[in-house]
């Protein structure tokens, strides 16, 4: 089965920081409370605009990590969207973040 999930942070360039998540399931927009909507969700990833090779700027979850930290607002997430609230799930939703994940600094705007 392909991912159901899509995501996008709507900032792009130097402003990340002023971005906000737009997550889909299935077509279907999903909102995220407040204290996440904005933020980072710390997937794993390095961050560095000056050294996006270097592994020593990586920061964040491993997908396993990630799923055992946030388990517990992704269960109600899904409650209250009617999906599925299995492990694969969880995975699918940090793999459609992940490549737009993003950290303060990391865009090199406010140095």
């Amino acid at each position: 089965m392909p991912n159901p999930f899509s995501a996008n942070w709507t900032a792009k360039g130097n402003n990340l920081c002023l971005g906000q998540w737009e997550i889909y399931y299935l077509g279907r927009r999903l909102d995220l409370d407040a204290e996440r909507r904005d933020k980072d969700m710390a997937t794993f990833g390095i961050f560095s605009y000056i050294y996006p090779d270097d592994e020593d700027f990586a920061e964040g979850l491993s997908e396993d990590d990630w799923i055992t930290e946030n388990a517990g607002w992704l269960a109600e997430l899904f409650a209250a969207n009617g999906i599925p609230g299995d492990e694969a799930h969880m995975r699918w939703l940090y793999q459609a973040v992940n490549p737009h994940d993003w950290r303060c600094g990391s865009c090199g705007g406010c140095l």
